[in-house]
């Protein structure tokens, strides 16, 4: 399929209404909860000490992280130097090179898409993973979504992946060979070193055809390896959500629907996660939970409510926000924020804001625009369009 066909958006039947430092990360336990907050005395303007984030789920379901800024990013797809810039953008990211948390007691929020289309998934996994440990010994966090093109990947589906991603995966399960059994100290540190592996493959590259043709099977194969479930990569990809509800904001790749609230949001994000980890395999191979990742109206495929207005008629427009009110008066939240399908207008909001499409094709891979970053403050939401310029306010959202 090519690029141009690929970002078309669906015309679709409306449903009916019915974490740079290795060290171990804290796992949270089924339906348990874990707190943490600063460990160097940061406090809100005032002296006003910040109540700790608490996680429920694994991965995590619900958060509740109060008084804290959130940023949100859209699809990353394998673009490292975009990543950069719009974390940077976001103020959470250092501008010397170092890829050092600054953001303090921030919450980063990733929309997912992370894999396909450019060469860099598994440094960028990397970073977000560094970031999130700096983060939580600074009173902040990191947190992912996961996509349909992780899903995609861990069904073994690579037709949108860019032939460097296959080379990264080679050389990295090189790499990770080395460390042994430290799979933490390897995955961390890969942002740290993935570029001079680049490097130093493409000083010994050999042109010569058949050699290049064994180069990329072996490529494929260190792919198939780390994303089937139960691989490496598959496993950490399990860490993570495909529905996360923080404060009074809900975050999912496509689009949350009523049937997905009534199945539970913590039970999609459960068995996504016990598939991803190879946990729950029948006779004729691993079950896949079809409801969050599989047909037009899954969580990570939905794009009901980021279709153009302009190609809706009234009524349908009336259904659609009836629809959303309803998703989120069953999840109990204020808005939900969404990627999934690039917005040639940049971020945007519609339906009385309240839903917030983030995914601008940032990508070199997709549509190389600028980034832009929604930021969540006392309820209120804005767009960070550039590093230069200041918030730009968009339609006044306020939900307090």
């Amino acid at each position: 399929m090519s690029k141009m066909a690929s970002l078309c958006l669906n015309s679709l039947p409306l449903p009916p209404s019915s974490q740079s430092q290795p060290k171990k990360l804290v796992e949270t336990s089924l339906f348990s909860s874990v707190s943490y907050n600063s460990t160097n005395g940061l406090v809100k303007g005032g002296g006003e000490s910040l109540k700790p984030i608490v996680i429920s789920g694994n991965p995590p379901t619900y958060v509740s992280a109060p008084g804290r800024r959130i940023v949100a990013v859209g699809d990353l797809h394998g673009d490292l130097e975009q990543t950069r810039c719009a974390l940077e953008m976001a103020g959470v990211l250092s501008d010397d090179g170092q890829d050092l948390w600054v953001g303090g007691e921030t919450v980063l929020v990733q929309l997912g898409d992370i894999l396909d289309r450019g060469e860099d998934e598994i440094a960028i996994l990397s970073l977000l993973r560094s970031l999130d440990i700096q983060a939580k010994s600074q009173g902040g966090a990191v947190f992912q979504v996961n996509g349909n093109h992780e899903t995609m990947n861990v069904e073994g589906d690579f037709r949108y992946v860019d032939p460097g991603s296959f080379d990264e995966c080679s050389d990295f399960l090189e790499y990770s060979d080395e460390y042994q059994d430290d799979w933490e100290e390897a995955f961390v540190n890969w942002i740290g070193v993935s570029s001079r592996w680049k490097e130093n493959q493409k000083s010994t590259q050999n042109y010569w055809g058949p050699w290049n043709i064994v180069k990329r099977q072996k490529g494929v194969i260190a792919r198939s390896i780390l994303m089937r479930p139960g691989g490496k990569l598959a496993c950490e990809l399990a860490r993570h959500s495909i529905v996360l509800k923080i404060n009074d904001w809900v975050f999912c790749h496509g689009g949350l629907l009523p049937h997905h609230v009534e199945y539970g949001i913590d039970r999609i994000n459960r068995e996504v996660s016990l598939w991803m980890r190879g946990l729950n395999e029948t006779d004729d191979g691993p079950r896949i939970p079809f409801l969050a990742t599989r047909g037009y109206d899954s969580v990570v495929w939905n794009r009901l409510y980021s279709r153009d207005s302009s190609e809706l008629e009234d009524y349908q427009v009336e259904q659609i926000n009836s629809i959303l009110e309803e998703t989120l008066q069953a999840v109990d939240a204020r808005a939900m924020v969404v990627g999934h399908t690039p917005q040639m207008e940049g971020v945007n909001c519609k339906y009385n804001c309240n839903i917030w499409r983030i995914d601008v094709g940032m990508s070199s891979g997709v549509l190389n625009s600028m980034p832009e970053v929604l930021e969540i403050r006392d309820n209120k939401a804005r767009v960070i369009k550039s590093k230069s310029s200041a918030y730009s306010e968009l339609q006044a959202a306020d939900y307090t």
